[in-house]
């Protein structure tokens, strides 16, 4: 079953750390985002595989939006 992992504010995307294809486990650093100066690192909320990266490094994202999908 599909997961998809989604921003929880309004933040920028720092840095990219998994590409599409990667394999994941509970925990792992997905993206970091920056917000007010505040590193904020997204992590997966389960074990799998990244079915697809919706988002690239210096990317603006709003709350809610989709960071990534695992499988």
């Amino acid at each position: 079953m599909a997961m998809e992992v989604r921003a929880e504010m309004v933040a920028n995307v720092w840095k990219v750390v998994v590409a599409q294809g990667d394999s994941v486990a509970d925990g792992d650093t997905l993206v970091i985002l920056e917000s007010m100066k505040m590193e904020i690192p997204v992590l997966a909320e389960g074990d799998g595989t990244v079915a697809a990266m919706h988002v690239s490094e210096g990317d603006v994202v709003q709350e809610g939006d989709v960071i990534a999908v695992i499988e």
